[in-house]
């Protein structure tokens, strides 16, 4: 059944955030109190998720969450009805269920459009409003200078903020995860064969580096050469064929050559290599 156009463009969305945190549905589950299944429901737009999901999700890419809140709060409205702060469902096991692909936002979701346009108009006027409230009242009554030099907004400071790790202390762990994927360097890039395309990607703040892959299919693996033991990534399921999946982190150095292999789900086909190295 084809989600609400408002549920369908917040699923969108968190499907693109969640490509940036290169975790796999279950890589979601063990690192927020929402089960695999749970997650598989909120990407495809099936279910509404909670509102501390879609906090959680931008949490572990590094981003703000305000975009997908007001799409949320969007969805919640349209929905009329759904409590705005979901408890979270502790992990279960309970079995993914086998559902089709992800799909796309429908055509023509423009139905709702003055009601998307409304809210979104009103949030940000009162965020404005609260903005300028919170000036006066630091300022003594008075406005706040427009010429001063402005420090940096809360949101532009969630947008770079510190990684978790650096050096040796981030070998085999996930570049999302610890916040090194963000602002990489490319090193080089890779189209496979088979059409997948594939990154080698360094991080000059942790000193590490990993390879990615996107546009490729079920049983698709990479696999990244570089100091210490190889570290891979193989697509599992349809959403890991739709986003972007990444090896663990490998420390290096300027100078270090980085080398990544494809192998194809085609058991039939040869694997495809490329190099670069650390600038």
């Amino acid at each position: 059944m084809t989600p609400p156009p408002e549920r369908a463009e917040l699923a969108a969305a968190l499907r693109e955030v969640r490509q940036r945190t290169g975790l796999s549905l279950t890589g979601l589950e063990e690192r927020t109190p929402f089960s695999r299944s749970s997650w598989g429901r909120y990407l495809k737009g099936d279910t509404l998720p909670p509102r501390d999901a879609v906090r959680a999700l931008c949490r572990l890419a590094g981003e703000p969450d305000g975009r997908c809140l007001a799409l949320w709060e969007i969805a919640e409205a349209a929905g009329s009805g759904r409590a705005a702060h979901a408890p979270a469902r502790a992990p279960s096991h309970e079995a993914p269920r086998e559902d089709a692909d992800v799909p796309s936002p429908p055509e023509g979701t423009n139905g709702n459009r003055s009601l998307r346009v409304a809210l979104a108009a009103a949030a940000v006027l009162a965020v404005l409003a609260s903005l300028v409230t919170a000036a006066v009242l630091l300022t003594g009554g008075e406005a706040p200078d427009a010429t001063a030099g402005a420090p940096a907004s809360s949101s532009d400071a969630a947008v770079v903020p510190p990684p978790r790790c650096r050096g040796a202390s981030c070998a085999g762990k996930d570049p999302m995860n610890m916040l090194c994927g963000v602002d990489p360097d490319t090193l080089t890039t890779y189209r496979a064969t088979a059409g997948a395309r594939l990154e080698l990607r360094h991080s000059p703040r942790c000193g590490t580096s990993w390879a990615r892959m996107w546009s490729t299919r079920i049983g698709d693996r990479i696999e990244l050469t570089a100091p210490g033991p190889p570290r891979s990534a193989e697509v599992t399921d349809e959403l890991d064929a739709r986003a972007y999946l990444y090896t663990a982190m490998a420390r290096t150095a300027p100078g270090t050559v980085v080398r990544a292999c494809f192998h194809p789900a085609d058991g039939d086909a040869s694997r495809e290599c490329f190099d670069a190295r650390v600038r």
